[in-house]
């Protein structure tokens, strides 16, 4: 009973830090209007609000998948605890945007320490088909958390102050770290050189690259493509590398990775028109565009549910592709509609379609990204498919603000914006679909196996 206890409540640990980092980002969507009031910032400036956040999560990412491998997922999980929770009280107490922006950034890297180390540590402490089970619960969080941010940040903005949702953190993180402490055991460590170099390229190329993305410099950019290059050059060399390029090839691991990447770029594309859309052409409030999440959010809850069940029933790689499919469904359905037409008509409806396409696609595409890794990688996949996730919301967004910033009309806006999701979703499913598991190799495989064992 004891043991069920304590693998439980590791469970709850792993999730419930996921799911702060992953909400913690979308309540800005939906309290960024006050927060420019608050601190007296233009739009400009207000943009770096969550730039600063997502430019030191993506950068520092592979960086704090490996230090887990090589120090400890213990100690690695209750660094990142204490630099989110200080860093949220930082930005709750806020006076200034300077402050704001800083601590903001601050946070980022705590997040960036949370997310690829609480999912290794699923790997750690999961086999079989509690694995199964725990990866899909935790993929269920990523969508979950991302869109009850959006209500969450509504709801304590309208009623309380969007303070209120940063400094919550702050005893969260305090409890996680508690818990940490008692039910959490160290993991082994293997000793092995640093890839210092290796870190430092990883961290500049990503801040390079989401920088030049967020302020449309093409010398940025490609000065971050070439440092890419040089980058994977450099990682050949070593055994002790900070990416084993060993992880692409799985072609299964190889196609996670693009499909997440284009999943991010869609679906924070998505958190961001909608609320606009309600707030401006609807006149929602900030509370009720967050509210009007909920068919998404709780047909997402729901899909999660089921999904052990399915995933058993058909395997990871049919569930994804199916899931990919359903989001895509859900997303051409709200580019043919016309938001004129009303939330009721024009959004509901294909919300829950999305919703349960977001819970059979997430969490298949986080256990195809860690598939058959052995665990001295297992933190270094968990920082790639993290590092996908966070990287493709910014970059998907950049591009479409910058193909749709001098629209005016409201409603040639929504279609133009759907119309670039749908395209983003389109690439993830052929991806998926060209890197599928070869079915007759894996039927070879099973005939050996039963060969050996005979």
């Amino acid at each position: 009973m004891k043991n069920k206890k304590t693998f439980g409540l590791i469970l709850f640990i792993i999730l419930f830090s996921y799911f702060l980092i992953l909400m913690d980002n979308s309540i800005i969507f939906t309290s960024s209007l006050k927060i420019s009031q608050d601190l007296k910032m233009n739009e400009s400036t207000l943009s770096w609000v969550s730039n600063a956040y997502t430019i030191t999560f993506g950068g520092f990412l592979l960086l704090a998948g490996r230090l887990g491998d090589l120090l400890g997922r213990k100690i690695i999980f209750l660094l990142g605890l204490f630099i989110f929770g200080f860093s949220s009280l930082v930005v709750g107490l806020s006076t200034s945007s300077e402050m704001m922006i800083i601590a903001r950034a601050v946070q980022g890297i705590g997040s960036a320490i949370l997310a690829p180390t609480s999912l290794a540590l699923l790997m750690d402490t999961y086999k079989g088909d509690l694995r199964v089970r725990a990866i899909s619960y935790y993929g269920a969080t990523a969508g979950i958390g991302s869109s009850f941010g959006l209500i969450l940040g509504g709801w304590l903005t309208s009623a309380l102050s969007w303070r209120v949702g940063f400094l919550l953190n702050v005893p969260f993180s305090l409890l996680l770290i508690i818990l940490t402490l008692v039910n959490v055991h160290q993991s082994d460590i293997k000793a092995s050189k640093i890839d210092f170099l290796g870190s430092f390229l990883s961290v500049l190329i990503s801040v390079l690259f989401v920088f030049g993305i967020t302020v449309s410099n093409l010398f940025i950019i490609i000065l971050s493509f070439i440092l890419i290059i040089l980058f994977i050059l450099w990682e050949k060399k070593l055994t002790y590398a900070l990416i084993p390029l060993e992880l692409f090839k799985n072609k299964v691991r190889s196609g996670s990775y693009v499909a997440r990447f284009a999943f991010m770029m869609a679906m924070l594309t998505y958190w961001f028109i909608l609320p606009q859309i309600m707030q401006k052409m609807y006149h929602f409030s900030p509370l009720q565009s967050g509210l009007a999440f909920l068919p998404l959010t709780i047909v997402n809850f729901i899909a999660a549910l089921f999904l052990p069940r399915l995933t058993r029933a058909l395997g990871n790689s049919k569930v994804m592709i199916l899931g990919q499919v359903i989001l895509l469904t859900g997303m051409i359905l709200s580019l043919v509609s016309q938001p004129e037409w009303g939330y009721f008509y024009a959004m509901i409806f294909q919300m829950m379609i999305i919703g349960l396409g977001q819970g059979w696609l997430l969490a298949p595409l986080t256990a195809a990204g860690v598939e058959e890794v052995s665990p001295e990688l297992s933190g270094a996949a968990s920082g790639l498919t993290n590092m996908m996730h966070q990287l493709g919301g910014p970059v998907g967004l950049s591009i479409v603000v910058l193909f749709s910033s001098n629209i005016v009309d409201l409603s040639a806006y929504y279609h133009l914006v759907m119309g670039f999701i749908t395209a983003f979703l389109s690439v993830g499913l052929l991806v998926l679909i060209f890197t599928r598991p070869d079915n007759n190799k894996n039927k070879r495989r099973k005939n050996a196996n039963k060969i050996n064992i005979k």
